[in-house]
């Protein structure tokens, strides 16, 4: 499995740990986020606000054909249901 390019900041509470532990921490880590960042869940913590149509839109259909666009109209929003 190829590791993404990312920055990750990580918290330690234990000054104990070893290179070595870190790192088997550290892969972990990036295994659960490989997994977990899809674009379905991202469908589902996302929604659309379309300002132009005063409507907001939950499908994951629409949600996936907007994110893949290579730029959005004006006034049309991804938020998190967060």
């Amino acid at each position: 499995m190829k590791t993404p390019n990312r920055d990750l900041l990580v918290l330690v509470k234990d000054d104990h740990l070893n290179e070595k532990s870190m790192e088997n921490e550290l892969e972990q880590l990036n295994q659960l986020l490989f997994h977990f960042e899809t674009i379905d869940n991202f469908c589902v913590a996302h929604e659309v606000f379309d300002m132009n149509k005063y409507k907001i839109i939950h499908g994951a259909r629409h949600i996936r054909k907007l994110v893949h666009q290579k730029e959005l109209e004006p006034f049309v929003f991804i938020c998190n249901k967060n």
